[in-house]
């Protein structure tokens, strides 16, 4: 199965940019749908991000529309989610999640493998 390590995150002041990545080992992306998901403390863990298997198409919260790209890289096996104009809102662990053949689905469940998750901190 499919094993997800994240990277990237780390302290960013409001307003800027950061780069965080999902580096996928043991099985390609190119049959997984790949999304992003984050959970700030005391709240439930909620939607960011979404490609679908294909590649084809992808989802965005709400909230992050116009700010944040996910895009995915299959000759290095890696999914990348580029954010900018942070705020101290977007506060919180960045997780991968990897769907088998999924559609990019908005609800965690769908998800079978996750990785351990990277902090994002957005504050001056």
């Amino acid at each position: 199965q499919v094993q997800l390590v994240e990277s990237g995150g780390g302290l960013v002041q409001p307003g800027g940019s950061l780069r965080v990545s999902c580096a996928a080992s043991k099985r390609t992306i190119s049959t997984y749908a790949m999304a992003w998901f984050r959970q700030a403390p005391g709240k439930e863990r909620e939607f960011v991000a979404a490609i679908e298997w294909s590649g084809h198409s992808s989802y965005y919260a709400d909230s992050v529309k116009g700010r944040f790209t996910m895009y995915r890289d299959s000759a290095k096996n890696t999914v990348y989610l580029q954010m900018t104009n942070l705020r101290p809102e977007d506060t919180a662990v960045y997780y991968c999640g990897a769907d088998y053949y999924g559609l990019g689905s908005q609800f965690q469940y769908d998800y079978e493998h996750w990785g351990q998750g990277t902090q994002v901190t957005v504050s001056s």
